[in-house]
C-alpha cells in the first residue's frame, strides 16, 4: 500500500486529544488501535458541513439514514476484535468506511473484505480509500448478512448494523479463533455481543459474551430486520 503518510495534518492535535480523551481515558487500552484512530482523519468520512463536528464523541449522519458511529463505540469493537496485521476480516455495514480504513490500517499485511447494501454510500467510501492510499480493501454491494462465502474463512467478523439475532451464516464463517463483534437486540437497543471460535477442534462450539449497551442502525437484510421496519 502506498499510505499517505500523515493524512490531514491540520486535523492531527484534534485527533491526539480524541485519543487520549474519549479512547484511552475511557478505558481503551490496545496501541495498535489507537495509533490507528489517530492516523484516520474522521472528517474525510463525513458530509463537509459536519466535518467541523469530527472529534466530538458521537454518532453523526452520512445521508441515507444511516451514521457514522461515535469514536469510542469504533474503537471498543475494533479492540475486541482483536485484529491482527495479517488477518483477513469481514466488515458488513461499509457505511461512511471510516471503521473500514481502522481496520485496513490495522491489517495492512492482510484483508478487509467490507459490504454495503446502499450503492451511494458504497462509492463514496470507495473513494475515500482511494485517497488514503488503502488498497488491502475489496468491497461488495449486497445484503452483508449472509457473509461472503467465496472468500470464507475470516479471522474476524465485524458488523456494524444491529441484528435481533446473530446470522447463523456469519459465525459459519469464522476461523479457528475468530472472533465475531455485533450488536444484537431490538430496534431501540443493543447488546455489543463478542462470539468467539475456539482456537482448534478441541473446543466446544462456540463462546459468547457481552461488552453493554449499544446502539445501532438495524442491520436490513432477511436474516435480520426486513425493509418494512
Amino acid at each position: 500500500m502506498h499510505l499517505q503518510a500523515h493524512p490531514a495534518p491540520e486535523t492531527s492535535g484534534a485527533r491526539t486529544r480524541m485519543v487520549l480523551r474519549q479512547l484511552a481515558g475511557r478505558g481503551v487500552r490496545d496501541q495498535r488501535v489507537l495509533a490507528a484512530m489517530r492516523w484516520v482523519p474522521r472528517e474525510w468520512f463525513l458530509p463537509p458541513h459536519l466535518a467541523g463536528d469530527a472529534y466530538t464523541d458521537a454518532p453523526l449522519p452520512i445521508g441515507s439514514g444511516q451514521t457514522i458511529s461515535q469514536p469510542y463505540v469504533v474503537a471498543l469493537m475494533t479492540e475486541q476484535l482483536q485484529p491482527k496485521r495479517t488477518d483477513r476480516i469481514l466488515e458488513i455495514g461499509t457505511g461512511s468506511g471510516y471503521q473500514t480504513a481502522i481496520l485496513a490500517r490495522l491489517a495492512s499485511g492482510g484483508k478487509v473484505f467490507t459490504i454495503e447494501r446502499l450503492p451511494d454510500l458504497l462509492v463514496e467510501a470507495e473513494e475515500r480509500f482511494r485517497r488514503l492510499g488503502l488498497t488491502n480493501i475489496e468491497t461488495r454491494l449486497g445484503d452483508g448478512a449472509p457473509g461472503w462465502m467465496e472468500e470464507q474463512p475470516f479471522d474476524g467478523i465485524i458488523v456494524a448494523a444491529a441484528a435481533p439475532r446473530i446470522p447463523a451464516p456469519l459465525a459459519d464463517q469464522l476461523a479457528p479463533g475468530g472472533r465475531l463483534v455485533i450488536p444484537v437486540g431490538d430496534l431501540a437497543s443493543q447488546e455489543l455481543v463478542i462470539l468467539q471460535r475456539p482456537a482448534s477442534g478441541a473446543g466446544e462450539g462456540l463462546t459468547q459474551r457481552q461488552m453493554g449497551g449499544v446502539r445501532f442502525v438495524p442491520l436490513i437484510s432477511r436474516l435480520a430486520f426486513t425493509e418494512e421496519l
